[in-house]
């Protein structure tokens, strides 16, 4: 027999169909992993009569947030090395480190820690870039979270792999290896223009186009960045990636922060998307994405938190947030990504930058079951006319109450229901007693 759970809530937000709509007296209908239903309340309970019932009447239903740019395991990194630009941030605070510390239980421990907090903060989904993604695949599987696990390729040496050929294998052998976890789906994961070869990234395209695997990379960050690539290669970054045949439906383009009116229309005519991380750009002083020019060229959006070394918190409602208000602020425009909008970025958007958009991102009947409850009762966030522009403009991750995975709670009451919090600390004072003694 199925299991089928009835969630009314105060209002389901279902992002698309109908899009913009906060719906009142409605239940969605969990069948084992999937959304079977998406109708009045009356009629869901005289319809599924044995179920069981959760109400949920000052909350609002939402699709679970989708992290679409993060690594993970970089929580046990959180507030090590602040204030400091990208380049003295990675490559003498940061990759020193890394080459100290990263290990397969460095990753696993790292990205359990990450896992817990993207889900308390309504995150269902995450899409990670970093060393050893078997112990990360292996820690979203624990936490019982839908993770797009990156093949990550970089040309020098770490304690994962020797070469960019060796990052490649050993990421392939992954994906061959857990292609059928029904929580797990892959991407080519080059770390950046600057330390991925012209080489590599043919041989990149040529998988993504014969795998259909999407590609997710850093670009076009700093503006450091785009001058040291014109200097050394002549063009811009994004111009190498255009010559490997890399644009593409399944280009991911991280932060985007510095792209001109000809690289936003290549972007749009070649349907890519680009993860917008806003708190990790401002805190690095890269810049600000132009959200505006992009939403005009209709190019997808999907919103990372980036990791917690360079953000600090993997909270996807400040990301919400900041998007919609930077977008208005930089481009003089207040109309420009409206509420409703952000919260698309945060869910659907993130989903079709993943290839995902026919599994999550919406409530939609088919599509699995990855929701989050968002408790609006409290006097931070009363009164409350409209629910979307509360979810953007008012809430916070710790209105978060409830989740679901694949049809399963993983967070009940603001507890995680299948992860120990006490050992996950203990963990976390461990690592932080190795790295800083």
């Amino acid at each position: 027999m199925p299991s089928i759970t009835i969630i009314e809530p105060r209002w389901v937000i279902p992002v698309e169909e109908p899009a913009n709509a906060a719906l009142r007296n409605h239940a969605v209908v969990i069948e084992d992993e999937c959304i079977a239903a998406l109708l009045p309340a009356a009629e869901a309970t005289s319809r599924y009569p044995g179920a069981t019932h959760v109400h949920l009447p000052d909350h609002a239903l939402i699709p679970g947030l989708v992290n679409l740019h993060t690594h993970a395991a970089m929580s046990l990194m959180r507030g090590m090395a602040d204030d400091l630009a990208l380049m003295d941030w990675l490559q003498n605070h940061i990759w020193p480190a890394e080459g100290r510390l990263v290990s397969d239980e460095f990753v696993h421990d790292g990205t359990l820690l990450a896992c817990a907090e993207m889900l308390r903060g309504g995150i269902t989904c995450f899409n990670d870039m970093y060393f050893f993604p078997e112990a990360a695949a292996r820690a979203a599987l624990q936490a019982g979270m839908r993770a797009a696990i990156g093949i990550i390729t970089i040309e020098f040496r770490s304690a994962y792999a020797s070469d960019a050929q060796d990052y490649l294998t050993k990421g392939m052998a992954l994906r061959d290896a857990l292609r059928d976890e029904p929580l797990l789906s892959f991407c080519l994961a080059p770390h950046a223009p600057f330390t991925v070869s012209d080489e590599t990234f043919a041989q990149i395209a040529t998988y993504a186009g014969e795998l259909d695997l999407p590609v997710h990379i850093h670009v076009h960050e700093t503006a450091e960045e785009i001058s040291e690539s014109v200097a050394k290669h002549g063009v811009r970054p994004l111009a190498r990636l255009e010559k490997a045949g890399l644009p593409g439906p399944g280009l991911i383009a991280v932060h985007g922060v510095h792209l001109d009116d000809r690289e936003i229309a290549l972007f749009a005519r070649h349907g890519c998307s680009v993860a917008h991380c806003p708190s990790s750009n401002l805190k690095l002083a890269s810049g600000i994405a132009p959200v505006a020019a992009l939403l005009r060229a209709g190019v997808n959006i999907g919103l990372g938190t980036d990791g917690a070394a360079s953000n600090n918190r993997l909270d996807l409602f400040t990301e919400m947030r900041l998007a919609a208000l930077l977008a208005k602020g930089s481009s003089g425009d207040p109309t420009v990504m409206p509420a409703h909008q952000a919260l698309e970025c945060a869910t659907l958007g993130g989903a079709r930058a993943l290839g995902l958009q026919s599994r999550i991102g919406s409530i939609t009947p088919g599509k699995l079951a990855d929701l989050t409850a968002v408790n609006l009762a409290a006097v931070e966030t009363y009164p409350c006319y409209d629910p979307i522009s509360h979810l953007v403009y008012t809430a916070g991750r710790e209105q978060v109450s409830d989740v679901w995975v694949n049809g399963r709670q993983r967070v009940a009451g603001g507890r995680l229901t299948n992860l120990d919090e006490t050992a996950l600390l203990a963990r976390a004072r461990n690592w932080q007693k190795k790295i800083r003694p």
